[in-house]
């Protein structure tokens, strides 16, 4: 299995140092696979825009597909799932992919709200797939923008490391520059701009809140906001944390600490708080050691001291990977929570 472009591919690779060829796929995200003695045939559990997830065969001799399940075909048959467009920009010498996802009756001579959805890692990536949050958001009546910024995987190795030391700088103006050409299709409310983000798209957005007041609402999932604090506290904050944040170690070896403080605040979001206009919903999980809830406590104490609209969810027994992996009541709650919040200010 490999990915490319946010899409997942079955490639055959020679042994002899040869190029990689693509089999089957595209139009999806695989994330398992398992292939017969001989190579001739492969079972895959892919999502596409159009459902969560299946089991597929793959001839891959003919590279045949026949789909083996239909976990939720006469749900979706009542409840058509968003439509997906994908589109490129341009800026600064780099090609920006875009997903743009569509309610099921839109209508073009209406004007619809707009929530930018923004990913984690910050190396990971939007795909051809099921995303429940954009779903949710886009069969309710949004149109929801998921974009791909430098930083994101499966578009080549340095456009992936385009990221390291500079969170918040050339991964923000892409994301900005996205909502900017997407607003201009005169059936986007410019007036009516969300944003949602989880763990780093939870920094990201915190981060975007500190430096524009163009969002009525924010829905911020598991963040990162004091990169310091996080450094000390999170359970990859030291491998982790010195490989993206790209500072040097020697800053903890008898130099000053304050060197290593100010520069891991200018790129924190808590440092922009005094900035923020946009209603803030924090929501995450009170046994997360990836980002731990503390960054969401400081956040909100800080918000809130200063004035601005915010509240906390606090989801307990909940992990990092709750949307993902935790009960289904907590996510469920994730996505009811979210949807009210943009409903209340959209």
């Amino acid at each position: 299995l490999g990915d490319r472009r946010g899409e997942s591919f079955i490639y055959e690779v020679a042994a002899a140092n040869g190029p990689a060829s693509p089999l089957a796929g595209g139009a999806c995200q695989t994330n398992a696979m398992s292939v017969d003695r001989n190579a001739r045939s492969a079972v895959v559990l892919s999502s596409d825009p159009s459902s969560p997830g299946d089991l597929l065969h793959i001839d891959l001799a003919s590279k045949a597909v026949k789909q083996l399940t239909h976990y939720n075909k006469d749900y979706l048959a009542e409840n058509p799932p968003a439509r997906l467009e994908k589109f490129n920009i341009q800026r600064a010498g780099q090609e920006i992919e875009c997903r743009l996802w569509f309610p099921p009756d839109f209508d073009p001579t209406q004007r619809y709200p707009l929530v930018l959805d923004v990913h984690g890692g910050p190396n990971g990536a939007f795909y051809d797939s099921f995303v429940h949050v954009q779903q949710v958001l886009a069969t309710s009546g949004y149109l929801v923008l998921a974009v791909n910024p430098r930083g994101s995987s499966t578009y080549g190795n340095d456009f992936m490391m385009a990221v390291v030391g500079d969170w918040g700088g050339e991964d923000y103006l892409d994301l900005m520059e996205a909502v900017d050409q997407t607003a201009q299709r005169p059936y986007v409310d410019i007036t009516r701009l969300g944003i949602h983000g989880y763990s780093y798209g939870g920094f990201m957005t915190s981060w975007t809140l500190g430096h524009t007041d163009r969002f009525r609402a924010a829905v911020v999932g598991a963040p990162c906001i004091d990169l310091f604090s996080m450094y000390g506290t999170s359970d990859i904050g030291v491998t982790f944390g010195e490989a993206q944040w790209n500072h040097d170690p020697s800053l903890l070896d008898g130099q000053p600490l304050d060197q290593l403080a100010l520069k891991l605040l200018r790129r924190s979001p808590i440092t922009y708080a005094p900035a923020v206009e946009t209603p803030v919903l924090l929501l995450h999980g009170e046994a997360d050691l990836r980002c731990p809830i503390g960054q969401s406590e400081a956040y909100f104490t800080v918000l809130k001291r200063l004035g601005k609209v915010v509240e906390m969810v606090r989801f307990p027994d909940c992990s990092h990977h709750f949307l993902r992996l935790g009960h289904p009541k907590m996510r469920e709650e994730y996505l009811a929570r979210t949807m009210s919040w943009f409903q209340r200010y959209l």
